[in-house]
């Protein structure tokens, strides 16, 4: 199979996997909100990839609430956690793009 030929649920197959990992290593319980939105008066709802956060985003905003998505700081990963690297690398990946060349006839 070619690179350009991914099979179409890759990106599901592989949110899956990424989800299972944050879970495992960023259980919500252990992470702290942070004090200064709190204060402001915003609550921690949860931690989710992109995609997951859009619409979770796009339905709280239907009910009425402000809402606002903050990346998660170093911080908020604790010291035992090395492997969490493996699901910012999944979880973020950088997409380039460029025009193909003219065919020729």
């Amino acid at each position: 199979m070619s690179d350009s030929k991914l099979p179409p649920d890759l990106p599901d197959r592989l949110g899956f996997v990424v989800e299972g990992e944050a879970r495992r290593l960023l259980a919500e319980s252990e992470l702290e909100p942070d004090p200064t939105l709190v204060a402001e008066g915003w609550e921690r709802r949860f931690i989710a990839d992109k995609q997951r956060a859009e619409e979770a985003m796009e339905l709280y905003r239907s009910l009425g609430y402000e809402v606002c998505a903050i990346p998660l700081r170093k911080d908020d990963i604790g010291p035992d956690c090395d492997d969490c690297q493996l699901v910012m690398l999944l979880n973020f990946t950088t997409i380039y793009t460029r025009k193909k060349p003219a065919e020729e006839p």
